[in-house]
């Protein structure tokens, strides 16, 4: 009795630390992305160039300006960090990174990231990214 009572105690605190892991591991992730990759790009001024790039573009514009009209309070996240990790949850860490490489080469075009991340990702996670993409831009 006492074996099968240690067990399931066992079990059960692995799960609470797994959980635990699990959960904060993915928010210091999420977090540690948001920091370097803004820092790298207000460093080398691309951010700059992407604004341009996105206002050079009017598919990217439109695509963009459609969250200027868009519900915040409908939406499943309204800031970076959580768009990150929903990011991280649903495309994985090293999926985004190839992506992120691709685009630096230039040998995937933003038509296959689009259909590559909505494929992954729901309506309204979508809406929220391009919510919080346009309050960047728009800073």
């Amino acid at each position: 009795m006492k074996i099968i009572k240690f067990l399931i105690i066992t079990v059960v605190l692995l799960g609470v630390i797994g959980y635990g892991v699990y959960h904060y591991g993915t928010k210091i992730a999420s977090d540690k992305v948001v920091e370097t990759i803004s820092a790298e790009l207000e460093n080398s001024g691309e951010l700059e160039e992407i604004k341009k790039t996105i206002e050079s573009d009017p598919e990217l514009k439109s695509f963009i300006e459609e969250a200027e009209t868009a519900d915040s309070s409908k939406l499943p996240f309204t800031t970076k960090e959580e768009a990150t990790k929903v990011l991280i949850q649903k495309v994985g860490i090293s999926e985004l990174n190839d992506i992120r490489v691709q685009v630096q080469n230039g040998s995937i075009s933003k038509e296959e990231v689009l259909q590559e991340i909505q494929g992954k990702l729901t309506e309204e996670e979508i809406m929220a990214l391009k919510v919080i993409a346009y309050k960047e831009l728009n800073k």
